[in-house]
């Protein structure tokens, strides 16, 4: 029996002259010696090809986010935290991007849920002489790089709608490198400028919107090092909607008269598996990798999780933290937030044998055990203070050391060595994680309190203007996340392309 199948394109030259060609290879010479391929080293270390025919706009965001070094702060496989086209869904189901691909306001938003600082451009709302600006940006450096959004005939190539990223520029002939990541049809190749433009000067049939690019690059920091949100969970919309919609809903109904009641109004009808949308990070390593001092990169990754003690000293928290102790013991509100509330042993046992699982490569079926946790403070060389914990994980007749890298505070600790750890304000727990959220709830949501007096305390202890940089960054990291999914839940991400207000 015949198969029917395609090997490849020819790609239609001119307007496109192929990348590996003698003519290519010279454009490639000429710009190089110009200073305008500075990009093209970092993105063709990461150059990938697309996994299915309308993945192009996920491979190359998940490409360029690679170049650029972005920690995704989740697993890819095994061990590693690595971005693939897998990972970015928080913005539209997988199955629904492999059927019908994706819209330029719906990369954005993905590229701004992945930590990434983006600005987004439509050709309606920009010209050909930004445009090429930014692309001249991108190629005399490796901090940043731009995704073009363009239809295909233009350059008489098969297909419609694609994206690609830009590797390069030739100044002198006004020619991009297009770096096509549909490499199983067309290999890369250098195109005009001005037929770029062209190809993204085009209405999109599915959003009716015209196309354009992207400018990508690192933030001056990660983001959300100690707290993120969560999109992987099935729920992520209902709890987006509720903190957004339904809070100042209430909030406006209810005759709310001091800090706790406001509290109580706002945890006591949180959407089930709340504790799975809002999480803090855990750094685990094995522990022949570590010996008894840190790496510099471990050392800025602990300092920034100074943030917690930030948290601590707001006026929020403590309100927060007498909210939870006056609650949690009433059995008439129930256990709020219990999922935040589980004792650290626990929880420190139960990283150490993800972590062993993740280090030994095993698919989740094998039996891990973590009969010992020990924790140790290190000082050495005039650093500050690091809070290790020490897991021993059995699996069988093996066992292996794995560390937790704690984010830590001011605390009392014991230690017998002997499977008894006594963890007091070690981790980020429910009051911290509850305080941090209110913080980064919209200004708006507070507004619909009637009374005066209480609603300019509640302004004062929500302000993100005075607190400390650290977690006011955090605080807005998160406050950018609930802005995103909120649009995401709207189906409004591609009528607006600039930042989520902040």
């Amino acid at each position: 029996m015949a198969m029917a199948g395609l090997y490849r394109r020819v790609l239609p030259s001119p307007p496109a002259i192929e990348f590996a060609s003698s003519e290519g290879k010279q454009l490639f010479r000429e710009a190089d010696q110009s200073g305008t391929m500075e990009n093209f080293y970092r993105l063709i270390s990461y150059f990938q090809t697309q996994s299915e025919p309308a993945f192009c706009g996920l491979a190359s965001l998940s490409m360029v986010l690679n170049a650029l070094a972005i920690d995704p702060r989740r697993k890819w496989k095994g061990p590693w935290r690595w971005f693939d086209e897998s990972m970015l869904d928080c913005c539209e189901p997988l199955e629904k991007v492999k059927a019908r691909g994706i819209s330029l306001g719906k990369l954005v938003c993905l590229a701004h849920c992945a930590g990434a600082k983006v600005e987004a451009f439509r050709t309606n709302h920009s010209s050909i002489h930004d445009f090429r600006k930014q692309v001249m940006k991108s190629s005399t450096s490796g901090d940043c790089h731009v995704i073009s959004s363009y239809n295909r005939a233009t350059f008489k190539q098969t297909g419609t709608g694609h994206f690609s990223p830009i590797g390069g520029y030739h100044a002198g002939k006004d020619m991009a490198l297009i770096l096509d990541v549909a490499r199983f049809k067309y290999p890369p190749h250098w195109i005009p400028l001005t037929l770029l433009w062209e190809a993204m000067d085009q209405v999109d049939a599915t959003t009716q919107q015209h196309r354009g690019f992207m400018l990508i690059s690192r933030p001056h920091r990660e983001p959300g090092l100690l707290y993120t949100l969560s999109c992987k969970h099935e729920s992520w919309v209902g709890i987006a909607k509720y903190l957004i919609d339904d809070v100042p809903l209430l909030l406006k109904s209810e005759n709310v008269q001091d800090i706790q009641k406001v509290i109580l109004v706002v945890f006591s009808s949180l959407p089930s598996n709340f504790d799975e949308f809002i999480k803090w990070v855990a750094e685990v390593r094995r522990q022949e990798d570590g010996g008894q001092s840190l790496s510099p990169e471990e050392k800025a990754r602990l300092s920034v999780k100074e943030v917690l003690k930030q948290v601590q000293d707001t006026g929020l928290f403590k309100h927060v933290t007498l909210f939870l102790s006056t609650v949690n013991s009433c059995p008439s509100h129930g256990n709020i937030a219990s999922g935040y509330g589980e004792n650290f042993s626990n929880i420190a046992a139960s990283v150490c044998c993800q972590g062993a699982q993740i280090f030994s490569g095993s698919s989740g079926s094998e039996e891990y055990c973590c009969w010992d946790t020990c924790l140790k403070c290190w000082k050495a060389n005039g650093d500050k203070p690091s809070t290790v914990v020490y897991g021993t994980v059995v699996n069988g007749n093996i066992e292996q050391g794995v560390d937790i890298l704690v984010p830590s505070r001011q605390m009392k600790q014991s230690c017998n060595c002997a499977g008894s750890v006594n963890y007091i304000g070690l981790y980020p727990a429910g009051n911290d994680v509850l305080t941090t959220l209110l913080l980064a709830l919209p200004p708006e949501t507070w507004s619909g309190i009637k009374d005066e007096k209480l609603l300019q305390e509640i302004h004062s202890l929500v302000s993100t203007q005075n607190l400390p940089t650290l977690l006011q960054e955090e605080v807005l990291h998160l406050r950018r996340q609930l802005h995103i999914l909120k649009r995401c839940q709207e189906n409004k991400v591609d009528e607006v392309l600039d930042s989520p207000l902040s």
